[in-house]
């Protein structure tokens, strides 16, 4: 049976923070009243944590880490194996919450909780494999090795619209490299983040591993600059990436972001075109177009431009909109008030501008859907890509459509943007294929097609889309560091 709205928000339980294996029901950041994305009402409160409580959190890291780091890796090992299949057990449950928090529909939000489960698999077979290596030395006979060592004390900063998938991909490969974990959810989806913590605790976790404190920036800039807190994760802005680099700085701590993209995805005349119009309709719209990698500026090439526009505009006319809870509903509302204005604030600014030719889309659903936030899927055409509508992440249901002549001129154009965190191109021609990827400026190149961000991938960005990566060998490493050992032999 069909859950509803209202029965899914039964679910929700006063918030809390978890300090050292404590649940505590206040902070001195106040409190913040999480409103329904779908609705506009509001669910219950969350304590907000402040210096106060990070610097608690921090010293309760600080304590748990020699015990973390030195457990014997299968033990380790089995208590995030814990964590993936108590995860895996109640998939339902943080989807719903998930829908709750941040709008994304019922039918897609289970995939995120299904993504960290495979995360924190997969970093648990890794925590009895970390080892080192024995390097030759000259001119005296000597043994010289590199350890793998943890970081120690790892703060954390993920965004509300990937929530399980990023708690995967960060938490998941810091715990099982043998750091602690300082963890500040987004107070826009608080919901689905306090649940796993529970999860994290009766898997055996032991206390003060993983603290979890809610809070606004001046809890962000505590973390930051507390010199306690060893390495730094922040998923998120470029404005507000500066900031943290600007402080981490003062300490010089390392800092590993994931940023913003404004993803080019070029549609060659080659291309299965019904294929290729369908996958970016719903690419560029997925999550209501909340996403840092989806393919938000598409290329099409001149000869087949009208085919393809045609296609993509019927597609696009087809996406359901409405209550995230609904079987039939693709995309549901943004994240709040602010961003629902914005968002309207950039279509109304383009077609002022005339920016591009609104094609379909443009404005905000009325009706039942009134007191929610939601936007019809927008799609400009003939948009010059020296615009806004196709230079700025616009974090939202808005795809601009761009022409290009020929190959180097759809590279040209995929690369101009200061913006580098994913590609996508669509061609039948195996070499371009090749050739292409090799030359667009993206940590990631998706061809022919999406089907997500496997757990055994680097995921990351490149120019301002941020540095490090996620996911994978390389996601882990990203969590040590290599301490030599040299003893002369002599």
């Amino acid at each position: 049976m069909t859950m509803t709205m209202t029965q899914a928000e039964e679910l929700l339980r006063p918030g809390r923070m978890l300090i050292g294996g404590e649940w505590i029901s206040q902070g001195s950041g106040g409190e913040y009243v999480h409103i329904n994305p779908a609705t506009g009402r509001p669910h219950p409160p969350i304590p907000m944590g402040g210096a106060a409580e990070i610097e608690h959190a921090v010293q309760a890291a600080r304590k748990a880490f020699p015990a973390w780091r030195a457990m014997p890796a299968d033990a380790r090992r089995d208590v995030l194996l814990r964590l993936a299949a108590l995860i895996r057990d109640h998939v339902e449950e943080l989807a719903t919450l998930t829908t709750l928090d941040n709008g994304s529909p019922k039918r897609t939000s289970g995939s995120g909780p299904l993504a960290a489960a495979d995360a924190f698999t997969y970093f648990a077979g890794w925590v009895d494999k970390i080892g080192g290596d024995v390097i030759p030395t000259w001119p005296a006979p000597a043994l010289d090795y590199a350890l793998m060592e943890p970081y120690g004390v790892v703060g954390v900063m993920i965004p509300w619209n990937t929530l399980m998938h990023n708690v995967g991909q960060v938490i998941g490969a810091a715990l099982a490299a043998g750091n602690c974990v300082l963890f500040k959810p987004p107070e826009l989806a608080p919901f689905t983040m306090l649940r796993f913590g529970e999860l994290a605790m009766e898997a055996g976790l032991p206390l003060g591993v993983l603290n979890i404190v809610p809070g606004g920036p001046d809890a962000g800039r505590a973390m930051v600059s507390h010199p306690g807190v060893d390495k730094i994760v922040f998923i998120g802005s470029g404005a507000t990436a500066r900031q943290i680099m600007a402080s981490a700085a003062a300490t010089l701590k390392p800092v590993t972001l994931e940023l913003g993209g404004k993803s080019a995805n070029i549609i060659f005349a080659d291309a299965d075109l019904q294929t290729a119009a369908g996958y970016s309709a719903f690419l560029a719209m997925a999550n209501a177009g909340q996403g840092c990698l989806l393919p938000t500026r598409l290329l099409v090439e001149d000869s087949v431009y009208d085919r393809v526009v045609g296609m993509l505009v019927a597609t696009t006319r087809l996406i359901k909109v409405g209550d995230p809870f609904a079987d039939d509903t693709v995309i549901g509302p943004v994240i709040d008030f602010r961003a629902c204005e914005r968002i309207m604030g950039v279509i109304e600014r383009a077609k002022a501008e005339n920016a591009g030719k609104l094609l379909t889309g443009g404005r905000r659903l009325g009706g039942d859907l009134a007191n929610g936030y939601f936007i019809e899927p927008t799609v400009f055409g003939d948009v010059d890509n020296a615009s806004d509508l196709a230079q700025h992440e616009i974090f939202g249901p808005v795809l601009a459509v761009i022409r290009f002549k020929d190959e180097a001129e759809a590279i040209s154009i995929a690369n101009d943007t200061e913006y580098g965190l994913a590609a996508y191109l669509f061609s039948n021609d195996l070499r371009r294929t090749h050739r292409v990827a090799a030359a667009l400026e993206a940590g990631t190149v998706f061809v022919n097609g999406f089907t997500g961000l496997p757990v055994t991938t680097p995921f990351g960005g490149v120019k301002q889309s941020g540095f490090g990566r996620m996911g994978g060998r390389h996601g882990l490493e990203d969590f040590l560091r290599p301490k030599n050992v040299y003893i002369p032999l002599a």
